[in-house]
């Protein structure tokens, strides 16, 4: 009988750990849907990696796109987007961040907004790539604005999808959180908890089979043999993001810049750590991204009121077509 028993629940169990991969701390094993390259530089006393794609169409336009990846996403996540733009002539380069997906996790490195910029910049002087569009997605976002705002003779258009960073957090009352505090935390990542907040945030209470594969990717680094430097660089690239608010800037933002928001969206950093009775307050898309819009000089402002987070997911096809209508050409 214990045989039996023992056989049954190995047949329903088998499938679900076949599913649970385990990815290198630089995403060892997963596969990209582009050929990756790497950018070796030194930044901070150390030679680092930076992985990239650079996607050339099959017929030019002349223009390119820089695809700046959220917290939680990577290069690859821009699939459908890269393809997209690609098969409309633009050229594109999307990175991993220092400290995300297939790039260098250093042990020990100051993470900014201006220092990730900086090393898009030494990426993009490499590829000799000189005049360029920049869209963001969630922290891409913060990081977008930040460099656009330091490089705007560079810049021709600036995108941002949900981002965040639309708000001060700390000062609507979010409590700093020690480092070795978001590091615990991080440690505790699984593919259920991510899972969990992707499909309340990012698709609006609805979720896809195809989004798995996006859950997997990041799940895969928290099971693997270099989870602690994984969750190490979390907790540094969060700290960054409480501490280095770029919402008072985008006043001086000088070139075009599309917002195209999700109105279900509602991702506000340590909002689970307020009192529940101010939680409602934070992230809320629909009046922060016009708050935001009304601060740039030359701003357009598009909404998705049935999207979340990440609408280039959701509904790939309209957002798509959105995006293509509002992009400038130089």
């Amino acid at each position: 009988m214990f045989h039996l028993l023992y056989i049954v629940i190995m047949m329903f169990t088998l499938p679900v750990l076949a599913t649970e991969n385990k990815y290198g701390p630089r995403l060892e094993g997963f596969e990209y849907p582009f050929a990756v390259d790497y950018f070796q530089f030194n930044s901070q006393g150390q030679s680092l990696e930076m992985a990239y794609l650079d996607i050339q169409p099959e017929t030019p336009n002349g223009q390119a796109m820089v695809l700046l990846h959220g917290k939680n996403f990577c290069a690859a996540t821009w699939e459908g987007t890269i393809q997209f733009l690609t098969k409309n002539g633009y050229r594109v380069i999307a990175p991993d961040q220092i400290g995300f997906c297939k790039s260098s996790k250093p042990d020990h490195y100051q993470f900014s907004f201006h220092q990730l910029s900086t090393n898009t910049s030494k990426l993009l002087d490499h590829l000799a790539v000189e005049r360029y569009s920049v869209m963001g997605h969630s922290m891409g976002g913060m990081l977008a604005t930040r460099h656009a705002l330091l490089n705007p003779e560079k810049v021709q258009q600036l995108v941002m999808v949900n981002p965040i960073g639309l708000e001060d957090w700390l000062a609507k009352g979010v409590p700093y959180r020690e480092l070795d505090d978001w590091y615990q935390n991080a440690l505790k990542t699984n593919a259920e908890s991510i899972r969990h907040y992707q499909k309340n945030t990012y698709y609006a209470g609805t979720w896809q089979p195809e989004y798995d594969r996006w859950v997997e990717m990041q799940a895969g680094m928290f099971r693997g043999p270099g989870k602690e430097i994984v969750a190490w660089n979390s907790a540094l690239t969060y700290d960054m993001i409480l501490t280095q608010p770029v919402v008072y800037e985008f006043k001086n933002l000088q070139m075009p810049t599309l917002l195209l928001i999700g109105e279900q969206d509602n991702t506000a950093v340590g909002k689970n750590l307020t009192p529940k009775d101010k939680q409602s307050e934070l992230g809320n898309y629909p009046k922060i991204s016009q708050q935001v819009a009304d601060q740039i000089p030359d701003a357009t402002l598009i909404t998705f009121k049935e999207l979340g987070h990440s609408p280039q997911i959701q509904a790939s096809d309209k957002f798509h077509q959105t995006l293509i209508e509002n992009l400038h050409r130089y």
